[in-house]
């Protein structure tokens, strides 16, 4: 069914928020359930006027090291969930990890994003350990001379604390829903607070935070809706949507795929509300095709950029592009530019990140 707002309703509604006028809960739902072409091309407009006077032109780039792929958790949405046995693993060294993200900072990317599963190993004090990951992500930082985001899921406060002695810009931890009937069943086992907390100790540590949601995962509008009203009171400094990817040898493996436009619509709703933030446009779920629409959308941000010839996994689909360097910046460069966007200069993200705190 074809979702249709009166031209001088929803031109109303895009004003206001353009205007900097806080949304109320239906005008948010009313948005995300657009699907008159016209209605959308006009909300995607928007949001794009709304990107260009907080960001001008300017697109940042994120390189991506998924350094291990076990995780102690059993996600029903996940590949990388501890009982998928089909699934081959690996776990990087250092030395591969400092050498993926120095080919990263090389080819020009503003920030090294490390991310695992949680890696019971890793996050434990014994071998690797903790003093390993910490030692780890303080050798990217020296050698790449880059501003790095942590993904590492819940770590200690133990953790916590000391990549915040050490500089460490960035603490991702998505929620994928704020509907907490639904996330106990996509995170059995997993306390819903408790990423709460460890988001808003990050944030009060004074590093920034990125948080994010998925759509997909048998939410509803009015979830959804929640979920960027959430975010959008969250401490969050980044805020990101991606689209569930159905994944072999899940419980959600014969899920009905969805096309990006309910995560395309999530991203310029997001910019409308949260306009001084940072918002990605991931090459994890459609690739470098998917790339020209999220940033129709607002999105700001280049991530999930990977090196070819390393051996590295993306998260939702875990080998698209990847080895054909189609997620490298050479590719990337002209998508940025046919949407009339430039990369950002170094400064200039660096410049955001000393304006933020």
């Amino acid at each position: 069914m074809i979702v249709k707002a009166s031209d001088k309703s929803l031109m109303e509604l895009l004003t206001r928020l353009k205007e900097g006028h806080p949304a109320k809960k239906q005008e948010v739902k009313t948005l995300l359930e657009l699907s008159d072409p016209k209605d959308i091309a006009l909300l995607f407009a928007t949001a794009t006027k709304v990107r260009e006077i907080y960001f001008q032109d300017r697109v940042f780039f994120y390189g991506f090291v998924y350094f291990s792929t076990f995780c102690r958790n059993d996600c029903r949405f996940c590949q990388y969930r501890q009982s998928n046995k089909a699934l081959a693993r690996y776990r990087k060294t250092t030395a591969q990890i400092v050498s993926a993200a120095r080919e990263l900072a090389e080819a020009g990317v503003h920030l090294i994003d490390l991310t695992m599963g949680e890696d019971s190993q890793i996050l434990s004090s014994e071998s690797f350990g903790e003093k390993g990951f910490l030692d780890m992500v303080k050798a990217v930082q020296q050698e790449t001379g880059l501003p790095v985001m942590v993904s590492p899921g819940i770590v200690t406060d133990h953790i916590l604390f000391h990549l915040a002695d050490q500089g460490i810009e960035w603490y991702a931890c998505y929620q994928e829903t704020f509907n907490q009937s639904l996330y106990a069943d996509l995170r059995s086992g997993q306390g819903f607070e408790k990423r709460l907390v460890k988001k808003q100790l990050a944030k009060d540590l004074g590093m920034f935070v990125e948080e994010g949601v998925m759509t997909g995962v048998g939410e509803t509008l009015d979830d959804l809706t929640d979920a960027i009203i959430c975010m959008r009171d969250s401490p969050a400094d980044q805020v990101r949507v991606m689209t569930f990817v159905p994944q072999a040898n899940t419980p959600m493996a014969g899920a009905m795929p969805q096309d990006s436009l309910r995560e395309c619509l999530c991203i310029a709703v997001m910019r409308l509300l949260m306009p001084d933030r940072l918002i990605p446009a991931s090459l994890d779920v459609d690739g470098l095709s998917g790339l020209g629409k999220r940033l129709e959308a607002g999105a700001n941000v280049v991530t999930s950029i990977v090196p070819a010839q390393k051996g590295l996994s993306g998260v939702a689909n875990q080998f698209l592009d990847i080895e054909e360097s189609r997620r490298s910046l050479d590719h990337i460069l002209p998508v940025i530019k046919a949407q009339g966007l430039k990369p950002a200069l170094p400064e200039e993200y660096q410049a955001w990140i000393e304006n933020r705190q």
